[in-house]
């Protein structure tokens, strides 16, 4: 979808409250997650990217929505939702998660936050999940209110977003601790902030309270990012998949389970809590996976863009995968991939053929993430 003087975008996708600015600021393309417009393109791919690398960018992600949960059963409620145990999860503190449905699959891998005992966000990438909480809920036996409340996040990224935040809240956010959150008001505008984001980055994410304030903090952002060369941005596909970062629909979906991902982390299964799903991960952990994700290079020239449908990977003439996310990467001078493989070629240095717009090439199974392997970046 391009942008241009007049739009033409109906009702029944929503706007986020950073949409005028965004507009005004540059975005070109937009894309539609969770029922939402998202910027998806401010000119150019690759300078956003060496934008994020270098200093920092600030991304309308509001089409991350929120479930929040409430009530006095809400933790028990939460924990019913997804195999990570979170009976360690401290009031201020953020988790990624998965949630399963009752055959092990994949519905979601939100960030959660805990704003108090028994109050908690969701933040979704991009599927129905307030629906599938409410209906959870329906037969649950447990009393909690699930809705989606005015929340509207922004993701300031890269190297220099740290300076941009003293900035705007002065040294207190200097401790705020990765994977953690705090309250802020910034001169009126209700906020939380977290020290998380989707760019394998040094980044913090604010959540705007109030949405008839989107626009006022969008430019207060700007203004106070300006010296340490702040741009506007939108999520980067290059430093995602560098990061080895997983895309909801792309790399995984409901017929994904977490196995298949390396995610066992994520998972707890001989824990004594229950949680919607177990009994099948269970089976699934006993039988092992028929296929992996994992990280590939596809030689040949550059990729334009990234993919827009899967590229099936073949060995001896038969499909034993598919490319699920693909890019080049400008920094590392290759084309990097997330692949979806037959168990039995998953193994590092396995060779494939694949075929992109470009032609029929080969590709190798490596080593994933491709850079800042130990999220050093990111934790900094």
């Amino acid at each position: 979808m391009t942008a241009s003087k007049e739009f033409g975008f109906g009702t029944q996708i929503r706007k986020s409250p950073y949409f005028d600015a965004t507009v005004r600021w540059g975005a070109k393309d937009f894309s539609v997650y969770n029922h939402m417009y998202i910027p998806r393109d401010f000119g150019n791919p690759q300078k956003n990217f060496w934008n994020l690398v270098n200093q920092a960018i600030l991304c309308d992600v509001a089409v991350e929505r929120q479930v929040e949960i409430t009530g006095p059963d809400a933790a028990r409620f939460v924990q019913l939702l997804t195999p990570r145990d979170l009976s360690k999860c401290a009031v201020g503190q953020c988790k990624y998660v998965l949630l399963t449905n009752a055959e092990g699959g994949i519905l979601n891998d939100p960030i959660l936050l805990r704003l108090a005992e028994n109050h908690f966000w969701i933040s979704l990438a991009d599927s129905d999940i307030l629906l599938w909480a409410q209906g959870v809920a329906v037969h649950s036996g447990l009393d909690v209110h699930i809705c989606e409340p005015d929340v509207s996040p922004l993701q300031l990224q890269g190297p220099k977003s740290g300076e941009v935040m003293q900035a705007l809240f002065g040294d207190s956010i200097l401790d705020l601790k990765y994977y953690w959150l705090r309250e802020y008001e910034l001169d009126g505008i209700p906020l939380i902030v977290s020290r998380t984001g989707w760019s394998s980055e040094l980044g913090y994410e604010l959540y705007l309270r109030d949405s008839t304030q989107g626009d006022l903090l969008w430019e207060k952002i700007m203004a106070a990012g300006a010296p340490f060369g702040l741009q506007p941005g939108h999520t980067s596909s290059i430093r995602r998949i560098e990061g080895g970062m997983l895309s909801y629909h792309a790399d995984m979906d409901i017929n994904t389970n977490p196995y298949e991902l390396g995610l066992e982390r994520l998972i707890d299964l001989d824990a004594e809590f229950d949680f919607i799903g177990k009994s099948a991960l269970q089976k699934i952990r006993a039988a092992g996976v028929s296929r992996r994700h994992v990280g590939i290079i596809i030689n040949g020239p550059a990729i334009t863009g990234s993919n827009t449908c899967f590229w099936a990977l073949e060995k001896a003439g038969q499909t034993v995968g598919k490319v699920t996310s693909a890019v080049y990467s400008p920094r590392l001078q290759q084309n990097i991939a997330l692949a979806m493989v037959d168990a039995n070629f998953a193994t590092l240095d396995t060779e494939f053929v694949v075929t992109t717009p470009s032609g029929q090439t080969t590709a190798m199974v490596v080593p994933k993430p491709f850079y800042d392997p130990k999220k050093q970046l990111t934790v900094s």
